[in-house]
């Protein structure tokens, strides 16, 4: 019998004895109770609480502008929804970078306000230290390597990280560092299926992939990507496994013609 169908909550243990058994790990984001609670009941492995947020949930167009305030608001909404499945928080733009202090401080305000169940972190060896100060304090953190969004304007494109050696190797011995720091599993976002396989391979923690191929212990997705609400981005890894934006569209659209044609409400549907 398959992990995934034995347990009732999602640990970071079980992600490890899913990696031991070969078995995939499932991952989506979510930002809000609603469809925490429904992504959740559908068997989900991990929610992430995205700092996508910024872009799906607030209009901006990179993930920096989201605060510490928003990221435990939707954390808590998400949380409250969920039985199940292990929540990741991530950790946004300035709450962690070069001071493992106030690294520290955030983490465990996220905990603490808005109890989930781990903090997620961009980059490798630059960050190892605040990475220390939180995994110290019993805090278990996922890592994110690859394409990190939160240092867009160091890179200035979204493009396909690690493709040559030395990129490659440095993302290696960051996946290395991450795992003998502590951290219980990575992100890989974005790099090429051969390298996301090495990894994979060279580290007993899970690896989970976003644009890292099928050599990878688990997969994640943007919920708004996956759904088919948000039709603005099309990037090759993306499968698209609905198209919400055009039934919403049609669901408004007839709601619309009902009340002004004096459909909605009929007579059923009065006090």
């Amino acid at each position: 019998m398959s992990v995934h169908k034995q347990i009732k909550k999602v640990t970071t243990h079980v992600l490890s004895e899913m990696k031991l058994k070969g078995e995939k790990i499932s991952m989506l984001t979510a930002y809000d109770f609603s469809m925490a609670q429904i992504i959740d009941k559908a068997g989900i492995d991990v929610i992430l609480v995205g700092d996508s947020a910024s872009n799906v949930m607030a209009g901006h167009e990179t993930t920096l502008p989201i605060t510490l305030d928003q990221m435990i608001y939707h954390g808590a909404s998400v949380v409250r929804g969920v039985e199940r499945a292990l929540v990741v928080v991530d950790m946004p733009f300035g709450s962690y970078q070069g001071n493992s202090k106030e690294a520290l401080s955030s983490a465990i305000r996220i905990m603490k306000e808005t109890s989930a169940d781990a903090v997620k972190m961009e980059g490798g060896k630059e960050i190892i230290e605040s990475v220390n100060r939180i995994l110290s304090a019993g805090i278990p953190v996922m890592g994110h390597l690859g394409l990190t969004p939160q240092s867009i304007h160091k890179f200035g494109t979204y493009a396909v990280r690690a493709q040559k050696e030395t990129e490659a190797e440095n993302l290696i011995a960051d996946a290395h560092a991450l795992e003998e720091a502590g951290c219980f599993a990575i992100v890989l976002e974005k790099v090429p299926a051969a390298l996301a396989a090495r990894v994979t391979r060279e580290v007993t923690i899970p690896i989970i992939g976003i644009g890292a191929g099928g050599g990878v212990d688990g997969q994640v997705l943007v919920v708004h990507d996956m759904l088919g609400i948000n039709q603005e981005f099309s990037p090759r890894f993306l499968r698209r496994y609905h198209n919400l934006y055009a039934e919403i569209t049609g669901a408004v659209t007839n709601y619309i013609q009902d009340v002004k044609s004096r459909n909605f409400p009929n007579e059923r549907e009065q006090y």
